[in-house]
């Protein structure tokens, strides 16, 4: 299953999908007033800005090992919630756009095989790109801090719950390792599994992808 084709395949797929993503997060927080991923050089298509060797490159290979799911991460673009416009809104919609952006390469994706013929090569390399963006969509919607979804939870949450996802991001890498240690791989994993293949089947409903 795991041939150098697939390893590729999957290199290339988490570039352009990571790439997209993080680059969504600088637009919209440029478009809604805060020029922090400008002045980092962040607001940028160019991948070396983004691209983080262990997280974009050696989780995904991992995990599409261990699970046959490529769940990934880029450098976090940076952005200052207090200068966006739309309060806690506006961080929510920052946060949106790379997870949404990366929902829309999906279904990009799917169309293209669906109705634009290929052959084994091009079935395998669309495959593939469908389902790491589901993977990165499904994986960044965990409403845990500091992933995109809790941006959204934290805008609808009372201010107890605000309080508790404060001290939650304060802990920096330490919540990170947290999430994925103690709930990620021993309670959440496969059900997120679920979902993203759910998610594929319904959009690219063409056979088994890779």
């Amino acid at each position: 299953m795991f041939d150098p084709v697939s390893i590729i395949a999957v290199l290339i797929a988490l570039v352009l999908a990571l790439t997209l993503h993080e680059f969504a997060h600088a637009l919209m927080g440029h478009y809604l007033g805060d020029s922090t991923a400008h002045d980092q050089g962040r607001l940028t298509l160019n991948p070396l800005a983004h691209i983080d060797p262990v997280m974009t490159i050696l989780m995904p290979l991992l995990s599409y090992v261990a699970l046959g799911i490529p769940f990934g991460a880029a450098k976090p673009v940076p952005f200052n919630p207090w200068a966006v416009r739309g309060g806690r809104w506006g961080a929510a919609m920052v946060a949106l756009a790379g997870p949404l952006t990366n929902l829309l390469l999906a279904l990009f994706f799917a169309l293209w095989l669906r109705f634009i013929p290929v052959g084994f090569l091009g079935y395998q390399i669309l495959g593939t790109m469908i389902l790491t963006n589901v993977s990165l969509f499904v994986f960044n919607m965990i409403p845990f801090p500091p992933i995109d979804g809790s941006r959204v939870l934290y805008a609808i949450a009372p201010a107890p719950v605000r309080d508790v996802m404060d001290r939650i991001e304060g802990l920096g890498v330490a919540a990170i390792l947290i999430f994925f240690l103690g709930i990620y791989y021993l309670h959440i994993g496969d059900y997120v599994a679920r979902v993203v293949i759910a998610i594929v089947k319904l959009i690219a409903p063409v056979g088994p992808l890779p």
